[in-house]
C-alpha cells in the first residue's frame, strides 16, 4: 500500500484533480438521491399524514399528483349516512396562480373543511391553520422563494387572502401545496358543487372491507381506495414520472467517474511502464502488479468518497438557500449506497486499466523509449 501511495503522490496535482472530479460525481449521485427522497416525501407527505381510512375519487382517477377527479358535493350526504362512517371531509384541489405585488407564482391549492381535521396541512413550521374563507396557509419553501411571510396579503384571481401559517412536508419540488377553506376554493373555481375527492374516517372496530364495498355500491361514478392503496398509487405515479430522469443523470455520473478513473490509472501504468517491466523480469508474484492497480483505484475511490461527504452538506445548504424549493432528504443508507457505487466503479476502472498492464512485456526493459 505504501508503494501505491508513493506512485499516486508522485504527481500530486493530478491526484488532487482526480479525487476532486470523482468526488463531484459522487456528490451528484448523492444529491440526486437526496432530491428523490425529498420529492417523495414532499409529494406524498400530504397523503401520508392525512390518515383517512378511505379516499374517494372519480372512477377514472387513481391519484392526485397527475390525475384529475371531479365529484358532486351532494355525495357527502350519502357517505355521511353510512353506519360505519365517523367523519367526511370533501377536498378540492386545483392549480392556480398567486401573486403578491407584481410577483406571480403557481401553487397546488387544496380547499378543505378545517373543522373536519382531514385534508389540511400535514405539519406547521410557523403560524396557524385557516379558520375563515379569506385565509391561506402556504408551503414554507414556496413562501421563502417568493418572500411571503405570515400576515402578508396575497391575491388569487380577484380575492385577497391573508397568510396565517407556513407548512412543511408540502413541497413537491416542481410545485408546492397551499391550503384554504373549501368554500374559498370552490369560489375561485367558480363551481360551488364540485370537489376533487372525499377523505373518510370510519368508526372504531368496523370492517373496512365491507365498508368499502358498501360505499362503492352507493356512489355512482366513484372509486373507493383504502389509505395504503391510495398512498401506493401516488408513490408509483411519482416514481414513474421522476425516477427515470434521476437514473439517467446518475448513470451519466457513474460513467464519467469510471472513465476518469480508468484513464488516470492507464496513464499511471504507461508512465511507469519500464518499472513494471523490470518488476516482471525480476519475477514479481503474478498478482502483485494487478493488486497495485486495484489498490490505487480503491485509494482514490475511498478518498473521493470521504471528500464528497465532507463537501456535500455545505453545498446542499448553499443550494437550498439560493433555491428554497429544492428540498433534499439525505440518510445514512444513501451515503453508504453512493460509497458502495464509488468502490464498485473504482474496481471496474482498475479492471479496464489492467488491460494496459497485460500488454507490458518483460523484454521491453531493454528498449529505449
Amino acid at each position: 500500500m505504501l508503494y501505491t501511495i508513493k506512485i499516486l503522490f508522485n504527481n500530486p496535482t493530478r491526484l488532487i484533480l482526480t479525487v476532486t472530479g470523482i468526488s463531484l460525481c459522487m456528490i451528484l449521485m448523492l444529491f440526486l438521491l437526496g432530491i428523490y427522497k425529498g420529492v417523495e416525501d414532499g409529494s406524498v407527505e400530504y397523503i401520508r399524514e392525512n390518515k383517512a381510512d378511505f379516499w374517494i375519487l372519480q372512477r377514472n382517477a387513481t391519484n392526485i399528483l397527475r390525475g384529475s377527479s371531479m365529484l358532486p358535493s351532494l355525495q357527502k350526504g350519502i357517505i355521511e349516512n353510512d353506519e360505519a362512517v365517523k367523519k367526511v371531509s370533501p377536498v378540492l384541489l386545483l392549480i392556480t396562480n398567486i401573486k403578491n405585488c407584481s410577483k406571480h407564482s403557481s401553487i397546488f391549492l387544496a380547499g378543505y373543511d378545517p373543522e373536519s381535521g382531514l385534508g389540511g396541512p400535514p405539519k406547521f413550521i410557523k403560524g396557524r391553520n385557516v379558520t375563515k374563507d379569506d385565509e391561506i396557509v402556504l408551503d414554507n419553501s414556496f413562501a421563502q422563494n417568493n418572500d411571503f411571510k405570515v400576515g402578508d396579503p396575497v391575491v388569487i384571481l380577484d380575492d385577497t387572502l391573508t397568510i396565517t401559517g407556513l407548512s412543511i412536508g408540502t413541497n413537491a419540488f416542481v410545485i408546492q401545496y397551499a391550503f384554504t377553506t373549501l368554500a374559498e376554493a370552490q369560489s375561485l373555481l367558480g363551481l360551488p358543487d364540485i370537489v376533487t375527492c372525499y377523505l373518510v374516517r370510519t368508526k372504531e372496530e368496523v370492517d373496512l372491507d365491507q365498508t368499502s364495498k358498501r360505499l362503492q355500491s352507493k356512489l355512482t361514478g366513484s372509486v373507493v381506495y383504502d389509505h395504503s392503496q391510495f398512498l401506493a398509487n401516488n408513490v408509483r405515479e411519482m416514481e414513474s414520472g421522476f425516477l427515470p430522469i434521476l437514473y439517467a443523470i446518475a448513470s451519466l455520473g457513474a460513467i464519467v467517474l469510471t472513465t476518469v478513473l480508468s484513464l488516470i490509472l492507464s496513464i499511471n501504468i504507461l508512465e511507469r511502464k519500464k518499472d513494471f517491466a523490470v518488476m516482471k523480469i525480476l519475477g514479481s508474484p503474478s498478482g502483485f502488479l494487478p493488486k497495485l492497480i486495484i489498490e490505487q483505484a480503491l485509494f482514490i475511490s475511498i478518498t473521493s468518497g470521504v471528500l464528497s461527504v465532507l463537501l456535500y452538506f455545505p453545498l446542499v445548504k448553499i443550494i437550498e438557500m439560493v433555491s428554497p424549493e429544492v428540498s433534499t432528504v439525505t440518510t445514512a443508507s444513501q451515503i453508504l449506497i453512493v460509497m458502495a457505487v464509488g468502490l464498485f466503479m473504482g474496481l471496474l476502472s482498475s479492471l479496464i486499466a489492467l488491460s494496459r498492464l497485460r500488454k507490458i512485456y518483460p523484454l521491453e526493459v531493454f528498449y529505449e523509449r
